[in-house]
């Protein structure tokens, strides 16, 4: 069984690639998990809810997804008590200051600037594994099924 768990949200597949190679060197106990999208993200998170399956430790998302866009993902997360304590990164490769300040707003953790190189996008993303990961900060609890409404 593994220790941790993260959930990754980016449309990318040489991204993926990348985070899966950094998860590999950052922990041989980290689960990661992918969705390409938002729905797919949303409906990944609804399905361990209604299973009663624990909740990733991290959500690493992109916030330029096509359809649903991140801040909406952020609002949407964050209405369920399943999802409000656990750790949310967001990254861009463009942003502005407003942009930063609303996925605040909307309940990111951590907003991150998104390298456009792949080898300092890999160590960003085992630098925020490392630093929300750590034992000691937290413990994600197990979704109830009762949980506002149950869904996400």
């Amino acid at each position: 069984m593994k220790l941790y768990s993260a959930l990754l949200v980016e449309d990318d597949p040489l991204v993926i690639d990348i985070a899966r190679s950094a998860a590999a060197e950052f922990c041989h106990e980290l689960d990661l998990t992918f969705q390409g999208g938002v729905d797919a993200a949303l409906g990944w998170l609804s399905g361990r809810v209604a299973k009663n399956e624990q909740m990733p430790h991290i959500i690493l998302m992109d916030m330029n997804l096509p359809k649903l866009d991140g801040l909406a993902a952020l609002r949407t997360m964050r209405m369920y008590p399943a999802m409000r304590d656990i750790p949310i990164v967001v990254f861009s490769t463009e942003y502005t200051q407003d942009e930063v300040l609303m996925s605040y707003q909307a309940g990111a953790n951590s907003f991150v600037a998104k390298p456009t190189d792949h080898v300092q996008f890999g160590e960003l993303f085992r630098e925020q594994l490392a630093y929300w990961t750590r034992t000691y900060q937290r413990k994600i609890p197990i979704a109830a099924k009762g949980d506002a409404a149950g869904r996400i």
